[in-house]
């Protein structure tokens, strides 16, 4: 029988609001241009993607009951204000000098065309991404000194979408689950599978882009600037790297979620904010 979510795994909503001027125009991260672009360019896709994954989720919800359907009135309500906070982030990212136009045209392209696949297929893409939002999440807890000389009020921001990320990591998947309950173990395994080495390609590839983008605009060459960012998301600190082990479970028969059950290391966050 497949796996689902815990029955003691709480989603819990925080309605949070993040003062981010202060760091306008500004590299946030420390003072590290590189960092700043690649957290940046996380940034920037964030308020269209987690309306696609609202809209993932919600497409199905007449199909979902008890605890499942509490969870996905919780994940859109963290999912609406994450979007919402990111895109006050992203207000600090000066258009004037920075290509942010061309990146948001770039991912509304690329969210359109999913779209366009269907709903099955905005569900497969966002069960995909939602897995590296939890593994960067899961990185962020294990190596807490990523933010340490961040602005402060940004690093809690960024504290806050990982705590959430966690808390419904599992939501849209058990969607997934209950949405293809009709479909064989074996459909389900190699849509799952194809759908994530696909995202994997595009969405790499996309953010590095867009990193490299913002650090031309901060007068690095296209070469020196590909080469910075692979370093920050493939070497130190490794953004996309530290998840491998995350990310190869994501490939095995019977694969949830909640196999990396990091609930526990969850406590200070929790009572950071939830204490707010």
């Amino acid at each position: 029988m497949q796996a689902r979510t815990p029955d003691d795994v709480v989603v819990t909503p925080r309605d949070l609001r993040f003062s981010t001027q202060q760091a306008r125009n500004q590299y946030w991260l420390g003072g590290d241009p590189v960092g700043t672009a690649v957290l940046n360019a996380l940034s920037l896709t964030f308020p269209d993607g987690e309306k696609m994954f609202m809209d993932a989720v919600r497409h199905f919800g007449g199909q979902l009951s008890g605890k499942l359907a509490e969870d996905v009135r919780h994940f859109l309500a963290q999912e609406a204000a994450h979007a919402r906070e990111h895109h006050a982030l992203n207000a600090i990212v000066d258009p004037t000098k920075y290509p942010v136009e061309e990146i948001l045209t770039k991912v509304r392209e690329r969210i359109a065309l999913t779209r366009s696949k269907g709903p099955y297929a905005i569900l497969l893409s966002t069960i995909a991404l939602e897995h590296f939002t939890a593994m960067m999440a899961d990185m962020h807890m294990q190596n807490r000194g990523l933010f340490a000389n961040a602005d402060p009020e940004i690093a809690r921001l960024w504290r806050w979408h990982a705590l959430e990320e966690t808390e419904h990591k599992a939501v849209a998947y058990d969607v997934f689950l209950e949405a293809t309950r009709h479909w064989s173990a074996f459909k389900r395994y190699r849509l799952r599978c194809l759908s994530m080495a696909y995202i994997t390609f595009h969405f790499t590839r996309n953010i590095a882009n867009h990193a490299s983008r913002l650090l031309e605009a901060d007068g690095y060459s296209a070469r020196e600037a590909r080469k910075a960012v692979r370093r920050f998301l493939w070497s130190d600190p490794g953004l996309f790297r530290r998840g491998w082990r995350s990310y190869i479970a994501w490939y095995r028969p019977g694969f949830h979620p909640w196999d990396l059950d990091n609930r526990a290391e969850l406590a200070d966050w929790r009572a950071e904010f939830d204490a707010s």
